[in-house]
């Protein structure tokens, strides 16, 4: 099963190489230095003020010093913050010193009690740890100070460090907001107990229900139900009341309502909302279109996907008589119809975001807005917030206008459709399409020239027949009309940011689209393995950095053993985020990056349309950053949790269709490791299982890098990437487990 020649030895002169070169680097931050985040700077500062503790220095004086690219108001904020916790005192002239009886000195002797805000990560002990941005270790929570605490919960931990013991420890003092607050399941009458048994949530077994709480369910109904009492010690009792029955709800409608929930977002609008959304009036009046730049007048289309339902971009041409082009980038003017602080907004905000499923979508808006109101369907007039570029032939922007507009759709294009225009250069708007595909061409060559790495993951899609069961899939493929549309997005998200940025002297906070560069250990363990399978990653800066991810990609594509780097690559990436704080988007390489592209669908992007708003032309106007990085922070989270229900759906889909598939064979490749087994990938459908050691003919160690298992018997080796044949076991569709067995190694 592979060379007899242990991988970990052949490039232990290649990790010492690497590590060599990483420490020169010296840090994780770009050499071309961008904001550090708070965390960071917070921990910047405690380390400067710690080895110059009898020197006083202002927020100025430590930006010269330290090369710090943050403002003046994030490091004064930063060192308020400090004094206020006493690592730092306060002196004249505005000016901190270190505190000589700081309990934060790093002898670690003492700790006082803390408070920190954090998400609760449990774990199966019934123990829990607390993730806190304001602090750099996990916080671990004994179960007796959970205070009734759950997995994914948003708390305040009370923290300190205990003398001889190694990591803080820490007791809830409040839960601020919970993760799972309604369930579906299945209602039963035990004698005179109503109990409801959830259908998927591992975190809660059974939820009491009294009888003045059954709003009509009877035994044996799936209900929607709320949770009205939690419980606060380990054998707590939950009790709720059914808020819907549910009816003619297939066990595919079940799973995928589950799935929503688990991951914190409810199924329906309050009806206030609905309310609000209902009211707001749906006429384009004379009034509002004169304080709108007009562009009805100027061919435009929407390219999206067949199924979508809610059009929150357009893009419009003209040639301009000088020959240049006029590109418009049009989106819709969400924050128009939305009122600030209003009910609709304030619930808008909660979700952060619409939730796309295998075979739905959960609309952060209703769908009143997201498909009506909103969408910029075609033949009909509609407010929008626009980014407007004069550009020559070659896609050199000359000028560029942000501002509201009203426009008017002349064609609604799928993908498809705009792709059969440019490859035939037939059909209504070929012409259009033709040059702005060219321009597109142009923009991302730059891109890519100017550091953006070009990575991209399979997305796999499902055929589902009348009744949401997978009967095929396939892999998404990216052609032009799909880049054209995500170079002109980028271009619009990229040129927003630089706007506001390089506006005042004064900083105005706003929000931004950042991404941190590669984590270092990641990154040194990657480019071992990759060494070793015959490719050298040069790792010495984040330029090279980038550069080594764009040849791999371009490898990949004639090498396929080299095509499971990808995905590798990937996970050594930090994650994007939303955050007032810019330190740029290192995977784009742009220093500045925002969302200002989807409003229906990304809360971020109705901020960005506000403070943009507030800032055009000779207008300033400043937001409470604080609050903004909260609310930044929350959509980053809301985010994340969307990401994961997405990905949930689509493990249970391929379980689904893997059901039909036991017995028969597939071709796939090694994608992860455990002590218990290995991952296999399918080639066709994506889809993941594990092949259990114990079914194999000897015991294997997995290396600490998991990229790697070496037989104890023969010193085999089976490798991430390898490709292999196995057969399918079994599925369990509740647990998402597909069970291979290995027939044969395919290198």
């Amino acid at each position: 099963m592979g060379t007899k020649k242990s991988i970990i030895e052949c490039s232990r002169k290649a990790l010492n190489t690497i590590t060599m070169k990483h420490n020169k680097q010296g840090s994780r931050r770009r050499v071309q230095k961008s904001s550090l985040s708070r965390k960071d700077l917070i921990k910047t500062l405690s380390k400067f003020f710690a080895e110059n503790k009898r020197k006083y220095f202002n927020a100025r004086s430590i930006i010269s010093k330290l090369d710090l690219k943050n403002s003046k108001d994030s490091v004064q904020n930063a060192l308020e913050y400090m004094c206020q916790d006493k690592w730092i005192m306060a002196g004249s002239d505005n000016k901190f010193t270190w505190n000589n009886n700081n309990s934060m000195d790093r002898s670690h002797k003492v700790h006082p009690k803390k408070s920190f805000t954090g998400k609760v990560d449990m774990t199966r002990t019934g123990a829990g740890y607390i993730i806190s941005e304001n602090y750099d270790e996990d916080i671990f929570v004994h179960p007796k100070n959970l205070k009734g605490a759950m997995n994914n919960d948003i708390v305040r931990v009370e923290m300190s460090i205990i003398p001889g013991k190694r990591k803080p420890e820490g007791k809830i003092t409040e839960i601020i907001t919970r993760a799972l607050s309604q369930v579906l399941g299945t209602i039963k009458n035990n004698g005179n107990v109503w109990t409801v048994y959830p259908a998927s949530t591992e975190d809660i077994h059974e939820i009491q229900i009294k009888e003045k709480n059954l709003n009509g369910a009877e035994d044996g109904d799936h209900v929607l139900l709320g949770i009205t009492k939690w419980g606060k010690n380990q054998h707590r009792t939950f009790y709720g009341k059914v808020l819907e029955v549910l009816q003619n709800q297939s066990d595919n409608d079940i799973a995928m309502q589950s799935i929503l929930l688990d991951n914190g977002f409810e199924l329906h609008f309050p009806k206030e909302v609905m309310d609000e959304a209902a009211a707001i009036s749906r006429e384009i009046t004379a009034n509002e279109v004169a304080r709108r730049r007009d562009m009805r007048g100027t061919t435009t289309f929407t390219i999206d996907p067949e199924t979508a339902k809610d059009f929150d971009d357009a893009l419009s041409f003209k040639q301009l008589e000088n020959g240049n082009y006029e590109v418009g980038v049009h989106i819709a003017d969400v924050a128009h119809y939305i009122e600030e602080g209003s009910a609709l907004d304030k619930e808008a905000l909660n979700r952060s975001t619409s939730v796309y499923l295998v075979d739905r979508v959960l609309p952060m808006l209703p769908e009143e807005l997201s498909n009506d109101l909103c969408s910029l369907n075609p033949n009909e007039d509609k407010y929008t917030f626009s980014a407007i570029f004069e550009m020559k032939k070659n896609g050199k922007i000359k000028s560029e206008w942000f501002g509201r507009t009203v426009i008017h759709s002349n064609r609604r294009f799928t993908y498809e459709e705009a792709q059969e225009r440019l490859e035939s250069k037939k059909g209504d708007f070929q012409e259009e399409l033709n040059i702005l595909n060219k321009i597109h061409h142009n923009l991302r060559e730059h891109r890519y020239k100017n550091g953006s790495i070009s990575f991209e993951s399979d997305e796999v899609r499902f055929i589902l027949d009348d009744n949401g069961k997978p009967i095929d899939t396939y892999v998404k493929e990216r052609k032009d009309a799909h880049m054209l549309v995500e170079d002109f997005m980028l271009l619009a998200n990229r040129s927003v940011g630089k706007y506001i940025s390089e506006k005042d002297k004064i900083e105005i906070p706003f929000v931004y689209r950042v991404h941190d560069e590669p984590n270092p250990d990641k990154l040194i363990d990657f480019a071992i393995f990759a060494k070793a399978l015959g490719y050298k990653m040069h790792i010495d800066t984040p330029t090279q950095i980038a550069e080594s991810f764009n040849a791999l990609a371009a490898a990949a594509k004639e090498n396929e053993q080299l095509k499971m780097l990808e995905p590798l690559a990937i996970r050594t990436m930090s994650k994007a985020e939303y955050s007032s704080e810019n330190i740029g988007h290192y995977g784009l390489g742009f220093q500045y990056y925002s969302h200002f592209t989807s409003p229906i669908r990304r809360y971020s992007d109705v901020l960005t349309h506000r403070i943009l708003f507030k800032n055009l032309e000779h207008k300033t106007g400043r937001v409470d950053k604080d609050e903004l990085e909260q609310m930044c922070k929350h959509i980053s989270i809301q985010e994340r949790n969307a990401t994961q229900a997405e990905r949930e759906s689509i493990k249970y889909k391929q379980v689904e269709y893997m059901e039909d598939q036991i017995g028969n064979t597939f071709d796939g490749r090694i994608s992860g490791m455990i002590e218990k087994g290995i991952f296999v990938e399918l080639l066709d459908s994506k889809a993941e299982g594990l092949i259990k050691f114990s079914s194999l003919t000897e015991n294997y160690d997995v290396a600490d890098s998991r990229l790697v298992a070496v037989g104890r018997r023969t010193g085999d080796e089976i490798k991430m990437g390898d490709r292999v044949q196995v057969k399918v076991l079994g599925t369990n569709i509740d647990n998402r487990l597909i069970d291979f067995e290995l027939l044969k190694m395919n290198n």
